[in-house]
């Protein structure tokens, strides 16, 4: 094996897009066999003897066929030398001085200079970590709900993030999305396949049957964190589900957060998300914050507020005063 520099080694997988011939010019054969001949170039790429055959001896040509759809690059970058000595140490075989090897592909790197290689991986890290860096600051919010979607409210949490949030960070407006789990999770995906490194949904986490958020992010990350802010009682009015929930799943390096739709519990837990998200934090570690802020406010909520009073809002329907509802701890 050739001096390849360790940090190169395993480190890139190339297709080889079905162009697999490699042809080594400069060669006169006296009876050599030929899957002798294979054999040490498979041993010089360090690939098994059946998967390297002869196709082809023209003149002073010999062809060899690389049957696998896949190589590491450090089996073919600088492999040159070790293929030349390999096929001279096959009897019958004699090499020109001047025996080159040639591809029409990727195995056109067989004679090239390993530092070639680490220069380019070394270039192509850096213009990854600017891709990544700026997909991890644009920022889509969509919004879930009929009364959204139908225009009867205005939905200011695209602005409420986009001023937490600053000028380090792209916040979109991604629209509105009606109350549906399979489109919700589509607007999803579209958003990160649209090059969007967080996207925050407000909205559509409660405990009604028609709230679908969570449902939708479960289909998207079925490892999502989604813990619970209350409990409610078994048949409780209109609630269908145990209680209300927050989530925070993942998609393709993505961030997905699903927040409560009132405008007042987004401001309260953007600073929250924010914080976390800088130091790195996904899924439950980046969940349980938001979740402990928001608990604490409806705690607040719920000892304050006079017991008579009829405020209810989409997503925390009579949480405020009924005593059977409780908070999750």
């Amino acid at each position: 094996m050739p001096d390849v520099p360790s940090d190169v080694q395993d480190l890139l997988t190339l297709d080889l897009l079905d162009k697999r011939e490699l042809r080594v010019e400069g060669v006169r054969l006296r009876e050599a066999n030929l899957g002798a001949l294979a054999a040490a170039a498979a041993s010089a790429l360090d690939l098994p003897a059946d998967e390297v055959l002869v196709t082809d001896v023209l003149d002073d040509v010999v062809t060899f066929d690389i049957l696998r759809p896949k190589i590491f690059a450090h089996q073919l970058v600088g492999r040159w030398a070790a293929i030349r000595q390999r096929l001279a140490e096959v009897p019958g075989v004699i090499l020109h001085a001047d025996a080159r090897i040639t591809s029409d592909g990727v195995l056109g790197w067989i004679p090239a200079d390993p530092d070639v290689l680490r220069e380019a991986l070394a270039a192509a890290h850096v213009a990854g970590e600017r891709i990544a860096a700026r997909i991890s600051r644009r920022v889509c919010v969509l919004s879930t709900g009929a009364e959204v979607d139908r225009r009867e409210i205005e939905d200011t949490n695209r602005e409420t993030l986009s001023a937490v949030f600053g000028d380090d960070y792209d916040v979109s407006f991604g629209g509105t999305v009606r109350d549906d789990r399979d489109l919700i999770a589509g607007r999803m995906r579209t958003a990160v396949d649209a090059g969007y490194g967080v996207i925050v949904t407000t909205g559509g986490v409660g405990a009604e049957t028609k709230d679908q958020t969570i449902e939708a992010l479960l289909k998207v990350d079925p490892q999502a964190a989604t813990p619970y802010l209350t409990y409610f009682p078994s048949g409780h009015a209109r609630h269908a589900k145990a209680g209300i929930r927050i989530g925070v799943g993942e998609l393709h390096g993505s961030v997905i957060v699903a927040l409560p739709g009132p405008n007042e519990e987004v401001r309260l837990v953007a600073p929250v998300l924010l914080e976390h998200l800088q130091a790195g934090r996904r899924r439950a570690e980046l969940a349980g914050p938001i979740a402990a802020r928001l608990r604490a406010h409806l705690r607040t909520r719920m000892n304050h507020q006079p017991h008579d009073e009829n405020h209810e809002s989409d997503d925390q329907p009579g949480v405020q005063h009924d005593p059977d509802v409780s908070v999750s701890q």
